[in-house]
């Protein structure tokens, strides 16, 4: 009886000991894990390929902010287009991007190649604002971004239609979604803009 109580009183330190090992493990890995489920750590893992061909990673955009627009050619928002561009030159001087993602998930309304899409929007809008190639925006298919975004937002950052819009903050949290409707002149979503900007 002594003896087993001896023992227990010896085991009980290295026992703790693992236990607060365990625990200092786990809190490693929830920390890990929120860091990659909260969209700062994972956006800026996530590539993109410019309209061009180009490699476009979304970590050149670190320190900006960035409002990701899934963009097709066809569609009744398209116009659009006019409103983003202005968003861009209106603020781009204060570290803030438009990047323009083509899908063709929707109605079909981006049919288009790369160099078609890019040379409407140069001629009819005068688009200046990087574009990327076409991805997907919805299904099981989607392209990283909006899973990040997903991730950190929930349902509301996934596309429905053309031209959802998501704003990324300088430090790439995933900040806020607006649906197709919400126009670029929009004043919430100007206000949240200039609220990001600092």
């Amino acid at each position: 009886m002594a003896v087993k109580s001896l023992v227990a009183l010896f085991l009980a330190p290295v026992m703790s000991a693992s236990a607060l090992f365990a625990l200092t493990g786990s809190e490693q890995t929830m920390r890990k894990d929120n860091q990659m489920s909260d969209g700062r750590a994972a956006i800026y893992d996530v590539d993109f390929q410019s309209i061009r061909g180009d490699a476009l990673p979304f970590s050149d955009f670190a320190g900006l902010v960035v409002l990701v627009v899934n963009t097709a050619s066809q569609c009744g928002y398209t116009g659009q287009y006019a409103g983003l561009q202005e968003l861009h030159d209106t603020f781009s001087a204060d570290g803030f991007r438009v990047l323009g993602v083509p899908s063709n998930d929707f109605g079909g309304q981006e049919s288009g190649s790369e160099e078609q899409i890019a040379r409407f929007c140069q001629m009819n809008y005068g688009v200046t604002f990087p574009l990327t190639a076409k991805v997907h925006a919805s299904g099981p298919g989607r392209h990283q971004f909006w899973k990040v975004a997903e991730a950190e937002l929930g349902e509301k950052a996934h596309p429905k239609w053309n031209f959802h819009k998501v704003l990324v903050g300088r430090d790439g949290r995933i900040l806020q979604a607006y649906p197709s409707g919400v126009r670029p002149n929009d004043v919430g979503l100007v206000a949240d803009i200039e609220a990001a900007l600092g």
